[in-house]
């Protein structure tokens, strides 16, 4: 599987597991079951977060971390893979949503979260530590502090932003460089091959944090930077017909790159799916998808992307469909 260099220069593969689901919608053994396929195959790096899955109708918060902390205990398998979890959106009133008690950014937040995340992980350490979502009640250089007090002591290897405005992200990071302390080299926000409407998306919406052409542009600029994708196949929309797409991807645009896809998929022997995966992983920047699974055959397909190169003219095809150059 290719691979990736985080800013600490830990190699990373260039696919992400993304571990949402497990201990709530997805059972343990078939957690365990995916894991185990995904370290077979190359994959080193899963992505998880303190709040998963607090909305499921089984859980509170914590479930994905204290399944995969079982997994790394049972296969002894702590230094083959690298951990990605997240602080900042669980909620700290049962029954109420992130936006209504999240416990935010703040340096005590943080380390209490941190705390947790360890315990259920049962490590000593995290190899990229997020800020899950933006907190505007704390001001930017408490946040800084706690993230980068965080990498000084070895907690967290390096740190990310997720669902941040990306004038949040580099005001962070220059805060951190005029303290020559360590900030921010990692961004996640939702991407995916389909382009959304950002003009109808409200500014506090969660799904706010879309990868736009500024975004690509500034990773591009920022060597240390390496840019995530979550939600990279829209919930199974590329695969299945039956699943309706979000509102925001209703636009003249989004037939013609559909078909641009099913055209590269059929030329290329692949499935939308993999196709899509292959132009995020290929692109410029580079980016590394996040991809949840439910079970080992929804992983085998993904699987097949990790080495699928598309060619300039078939990257030129898929960049120019709709309308939108990239």
């Amino acid at each position: 599987m290719r691979q990736r260099t985080l800013a600490d220069g830990t190699a990373v593969s260039a696919l992400c597991l993304g571990a949402m689901w497990f201990g709530t919608r997805t059972d343990e053994a078939t957690s365990f079951a995916i894991l185990d396929r995904f370290v077979e195959a190359g994959g080193t790096l899963i992505d998880t977060a303190d709040n998963y899955a607090f909305w499921a109708d089984n859980g509170a918060g914590g479930e994905s971390e204290a399944v995969l902390g079982r997994w790394l205990a049972d296969r002894g398998a702590r230094d083959q893979v690298v951990i990605s979890t997240k602080v900042g959106a669980q909620p700290t009133v049962p029954g109420t949503t992130w936006r209504e008690s999240g416990e935010g950014l703040s340096a005590t937040a943080i380390r209490s979260a941190v705390e947790g995340s360890l315990r259920r992980l049962g490590t000593d350490h995290v190899d990229v530590y997020w800020a899950h979502v933006e907190d505007r009640t704390v001001p930017i250089e408490e946040t800084v502090d706690a993230f980068a007090s965080l990498v000084e002591q070895g907690t967290a290897a390096v740190v990310g932003a997720s669902n941040f405005a990306l004038w949040k992200v580099e005001r962070a990071r220059a805060v951190a460089r005029g303290q020559g302390r360590p900030g921010y080299t990692c961004l996640q926000l939702r991407h995916s091959y389909l382009r959304p409407r950002l003009d109808v998306i409200r500014p506090d919406d969660h799904v706010f944090g879309n990868v736009d052409a500024e975004t690509l542009d500034y990773v591009r600029s920022e060597p240390d930077m390496s840019l995530w994708a979550y939600s990279p196949l829209l919930s199974g929309t590329y695969a299945r017909t039956d699943r309706p797409l979000h509102p925001v991807y209703d636009h003249p645009g989004t037939p013609a790159r559909r078909a641009a896809l099913r055209e590269v998929a059929d030329k290329v022997g692949a499935t939308p799916n993999q196709v899509v995966l292959a132009w995020l992983m290929g692109g410029d920047p580079p980016i590394i998808p996040v991809v949840g699974v439910s079970s080992v055959e929804q992983l085998d397909e993904v699987l097949g992307a990790a080495d699928l190169e598309l060619d300039d003219e078939l990257r030129r095809n898929l960049n120019a469909a709709g309308g939108f150059d990239r």
